[in-house]
């Protein structure tokens, strides 16, 4: 996964209403209701089936932090996919996205202006048109410097032109060298 990709795993997971299961018998007992077998779960985890019976029983009450690792990452990909959707198409409709970045930004402007690219800290609200634009990408796996070019073209229309008032001559933004880069919706 990308830092995009990241960002908005992140968001998402921001949006949960409920904490998901702590303890590894109930995490495992979730995703076996996920995935419908223990052989579907251990596959997901990289573990045998028997592990994750053991799991589940509780005669296993910790698992290596590798495996815990995974177990925590997988059962919170599926955590409340419904309150996931709901945010999401409320930032694509109406709400729009929040971008807050430390990153490179590089420009075409016009000659005689200084188009070098510098780190900027940024946080800019995106409109639901930009929301909508990412997550559609992200929905069908767009890679990372796909989904950096929709940020960029908004960063451009939002903040280096300020929806028409300023940088006309500017045409093309770059997101270069992310030092971190979140997302709220």
């Amino acid at each position: 996964m990308g830092e995009i990709d990241d960002a908005i795993e992140r968001a998402d997971r921001e949006s949960f209403t409920r904490q998901p299961p702590k303890t590894l018998k109930s995490q495992i007992g979730y995703l076996l209701k996920q995935f419908g077998s223990a052989k579907a779960v251990a596959q997901e985890l990289g573990v045998t089936a028997d592990s994750v019976n053991r799991y589940r029983r509780g005669a296993r009450k910790h698992a290596r932090a590798d495996v815990a690792a995974k177990i925590d990452d997988a059962e919170r990909q599926r955590w409340q996919p419904q309150v996931r959707k709901r945010r999401q198409k409320q930032a694509a409709t109406s709400g729009g996205i929040t971008v807050e970045t430390r990153a490179r930004f590089g420009y075409t402007a016009p000659v005689g202006t200084n188009d070098d690219g510098r780190f900027r800290r940024l946080t800019v609200h995106l409109p639901p048109a930009y929301a909508q634009r990412l997550l559609e990408a992200r929905n069908a796996a767009a890679s990372d410097q796909q989904m950096r070019g929709i940020i960029a073209e908004g960063f451009k229309e939002v903040y280096f032109q300020d929806g028409g008032g300023r940088a006309m001559g500017l045409s093309d933004v770059e997101i270069n060298d992310i030092d971190y880069l979140d997302l709220d919706y």
